[in-house]
C-alpha cells in the first residue's frame, strides 16, 4: 500500500484508515509506504506541525516513510528544523533517505545512518532498509528531490545526485543478497527531466523493480512499467506507482517475481477513500485535532472590510452583467494574483516575474463585509493549490490568453485573472484571434509589450501549470520541464497579503483586462525619459504617451503632434526660438527646469497647471 502528499489533509485520515485496515484484513503483511510531503498544506500543519498526521500514520502502522521537499520548510524558522526531529523522533516508523545528507546540521545527531538495516529501529533514518514479506527479503531506499534546495528551507541539509546514489543502493542491497529492490521516493513522476524524476530514474539505473512516487501529485489509475533503459533497449521490468494526493487515494501494489528478483507479473490500483465509512477509531483520534482547527477557522487575520469582496456568478440573484469572476477583471481576482506575484518573486532571486494569473474557476466565493476569518479566506481558495512559477515564450503567453478568452463574454473556468500586467483583447474577433497585446508593468508604472521570441517567468497555481481548464500550451511547457512547483499554499499567499496591506483594500477594478473590441488599437508609447529626436510625431501619424514624459529642449527647432497622458516636464537650455505644434498635455506643463528664453507656447494645450 502506498500515499504519497497527504499534506496534512488531516480531516481525511479516517476513511484512509478503513481502507488500510481492509487491505490489511485481506494481507495482513502488506506493506504501507508513504512517499512524503507530510508537512504543509492546511491549519492541522500550522497548528500541530506534523504531529496530527503522525498519530494517524502510527494508527495505520507505517512501514516506512521517505521525506519530501515540504519536510524541509521551516528550515529558516527560528527553531529550525525542530519540527521535523519532534516528527521522526515521535514516529512508530522508520524513515529512508539515500541522498540527503544530515550530517551538517547538528539537530539531527544520533538519528541518521549511513547504513542499510536489516533491523531499523522506529524514529530513525537509514539510507535504505530490509523487510521481511512473506518470507521474502525486500529492500527499501529513499530519495527526495534536489530541488528542494531552492523550493524549502533545507538550511544545511544538502542534496546529491540521485541517480548515483540508487546504483550506490541498489549494489548495496545485491550484495547482502536482496534481490527484490522498491524505490521510495519524491522526486514526481514526470516532472523537470533535467532535475530528477521517476521515469528517468528506472530507465537509468538497473534493478529498481518499484518506484513508489510522490512530489507531482500524479494520479496513476494504473501502474506504469518502464521495461526499456535510457538507451530504447529492453531491461528487467521496474513498475512505478503515485496515488495522486491529500489522501484522496490508497494505493494498492502486489508483484510476482521470479527466482532470480525480476518482476514477471503485477496488479495495482487506487482505491478512493471517499467510499470508505470512517473509521470510529479514527474519527475518536482526530476529535480533538478537529475541535482546535475548528476554533482557528474562525480566528480574525487582523483585516477588516469596508466593502466585501464580490465573487460573482451569472447564476447569482441581481447579478449584475460584466462582473463575472468567470469572464471579468475582480478586486478579489486582482488581490489574489497581486499576492502570487510578490511571493513568487521573493522566491525567484535572479529573475523578474512579470506576471502572476489565477483561473477564475478556482475562486470559489466572495469575502463579506467586516473582520476576515481564516475559514473565510480559504473558502475563497479551497482546493489546495500551490504556487508554480513557469518560464513561457511571449507567443506560449498569448496563446494562453487566447485560451482565456475563447469563451467571452460567457463564463469560463478557465478564465485568467491577472497581475503584473494588461491584457488588450478584442472579444469581435474570432476565437483565437482576439489577444491584441501583452505588456508587462515596469517599476515605474509605465508598461513594456511582451515579445513574441522572447522567454519571461510567470507565476500560477499548480493546476494551471499543469494544463487544467484546457492549457495544452501551459502543459506542454510543464512536460518540457519549464516550470516549478515552490509548493506554497493559495490561500496561505493570500491571507499574508491581504494582512500586508493593512486594511488599505483596494475598490475598484484596475484595467488589467481591457476589451477593445469597437476601439482603435492602442499604440500609446510609454512614458520616461525621451530623447528630444524621438519626441515628436507627424500629422498622420502623432505619437502619444501614456505616462509622465521627460525631453530637454537644447539644440532644439520644433516638438510637434504629441498627446502626453500626464505631465510634460520641459528641460534643458534652448538654444533659439522654440516653436511647438499640436502638443496636447493631458497632466501639467512643467517648465522649472528650463534655462533662458522660450517663447511660442500657443500650440500647446495644457489640462492641468503650468509650471513656472
Amino acid at each position: 500500500m502506498h500515499v504519497n502528499d497527504i499534506h496534512a489533509n488531516t480531516n481525511k485520515a479516517p476513511r484512509l484508515v478503513t481502507a488500510v485496515k481492509e487491505v490489511r484484513t485481506v494481507k495482513p503483511d502488506a506493506l504501507l509506504l508513504n512517499a512524503g510531503d507530510v508537512f504543509s498544506g492546511t491549519l492541522y500543519f500550522n497548528e500541530f506541525l506534523g504531529q496530527a498526521d503522525l498519530a494517524f500514520m502510527n494508527l495505520m502502522k507505517v512501514d516506512a516513510m521517505t521525506f519530501g521537499n515540504h519536510e524541509f520548510d521551516l528550515g529558516s524558522s527560528a527553531e529550525g528544523h525542530k519540527a521535523l526531529v519532534d516528527f521522526i523522533k515521535a514516529a512508530d516508523f522508520p524513515f529512508v533517505s539515500s541522498n540527503v545528507d544530515f550530517s551538517k546540521d547538528p539537530i539531527f545527531d544520533g538519528l541518521f545512518n549511513t547504513k542499510i538495516s536489516k533491523t531499523p529501529k522506529n524514529s530513525n533514518i537509514y539510507t535504505g532498509i530490509v523487510k521481511e514479506i512473506n518470507g521474502e527479503k525486500v529492500g527499501i531506499f529513499g530519495l527526495t528531490t534536489a530541488e528542494t534546495k531552492d523550493i524549502a528551507s533545507p538550511g544545511k541539509i544538502t542534496f546529491s545526485n540521485y541517480i548515483e546514489d540508487a546504483e550506490k543502493m541498489v549494489a548495496e542491497f545485491e550484495k547482502m543478497g536482496v534481490n527484490k529492490i522498491v524505490a521510495l521516493t519524491h522526486i514526481g513522476f514526470d516532472d523537470n527531466a533535467a532535475m530528477d524524476n521517476d521515469q528517468e530514474l528506472a530507465a537509468n539505473v538497473a534493478g529498481i523493480d518499484v518506484i513508489v512516487g510522490g512530489h507531482s501529485h500524479t494520479q496513476l489509475d494504473k501502474p506504469v512499467v518502464v521495461d526499456k533503459d535510457e538507451k530504447g533497449a529492453a531491461k528487467d521490468t521496474t513498475i512505478i506507482v503515485q496515488a495522486y494526493q491529500y489522501s484522496d487515494y490508497l494505493g494498492t501494489l502486489d508483484v510476482e517475481f521470479d527466482k532470480n528478483g525480476v518482476v514477471i507479473g503485477h496488479a495495482g490500483k487506487l482505491i478512493k477513500t471517499a467510499d470508505k465509512a470512517e473509521d470510529a477509531e479514527a474519527v475518536a483520534l482526530l476529535k480533538p485535532y478537529k475541535d482546535k482547527i475548528t476554533a482557528v477557522n474562525e480566528k480574525e487575520i487582523g483585516v477588516i472590510l469596508d466593502n466585501a469582496l464580490l465573487s460573482p456568478r451569472t447564476s447569482d440573484v441581481g447579478y449584475v452583467p460584466g462582473t463575472s469572476v468567470r469572464a471579468s477583471e475582480t478586486i478579489l481576482g486582482n488581490l489574489i494574483t497581486d499576492g502570487m506575484l510578490a511571493k513568487a518573486q521573493g522566491y525567484v532571486k535572479d529573475k523578474k516575474v512579470i506576471m502572476a494569473f489565477q483561473n477564475g474557476g478556482g475562486i470559489r466565493a466572495g469575502i463579506g463585509a467586516g473582520p476576515i476569518t481564516v475559514g473565510e479566506v480559504i473558502t475563497v481558495l479551497p482546493f489546495g493549490n500551490t504556487l508554480a512559477t513557469m518560464e513561457l515564450t511571449g507567443s506560449e503567453l498569448k496563446e494562453t490568453f487566447e485560451i482565456s478568452f475563447k469563451d467571452y463574454p460567457k463564463e469560463s473556468g478557465g478564465f485568467l485573472h491577472i497581475a503584473g500586467a494588461k491584457v488588450e483583447f478584442d472579444s469581435s474577433k474570432p476565437t483565437g484571434q482576439r489577444v491584441v497585446s501583452i505588456a508587462y508593468k515596469n517599476e515605474d508604472g509605465t508598461f513594456t509589450k511582451m515579445e513574441d521570441a522572447k522567454t519571461y517567468t510567470v507565476a500560477t497555481n499548480a493546476f494551471t501549470a499543469k494544463g487544467g481548464d484546457g492549457y495544452d500550451v501551459l502543459k506542454k511547457a510543464y512536460a518540457a520541464g519549464r516550470a516549478t512547483d515552490l509548493g506554497l499554499s493559495d490561500w496561505e499567499n493570500l491571507r499574508e497579503h491581504l494582512v500586508s496591506l493593512k486594511n488599505i483594500i483596494p475598490t475598484k477594478i484596475e484595467g488589467r483586462l481591457v476589451d477593445v473590441a469597437g476601439q482603435e488599437p492602442d499604440t500609446d508609447l510609454p512614458g520616461g525619459d525621451i530623447a528630444s529626436e524621438d519626441f515628436s510625431g507627424t500629422v498622420n501619424a502623432p505619437k502619444v504617451y501614456n505616462g509622465d514624459v521627460t525631453v530637454s529642449v537644447t539644440d532644439v527647432a520644433s516638438f510637434e503632434n504629441v498627446t502626453v497622458k500626464g505631465n510634460l516636464i520641459l528641460t534643458g537650455t534652448p538654444t533659439g526660438n522654440v516653436s511647438f505644434t499640436n502638443i496636447t498635455v493631458k497632466g501639467n506643463l512643467n517648465l522649472s527646469g528650463l534655462d533662458g528664453a522660450i517663447f511660442d507656447f500657443d500650440g500647446i494645450t495644457v489640462d492641468g497647471e503650468t509650471i513656472l
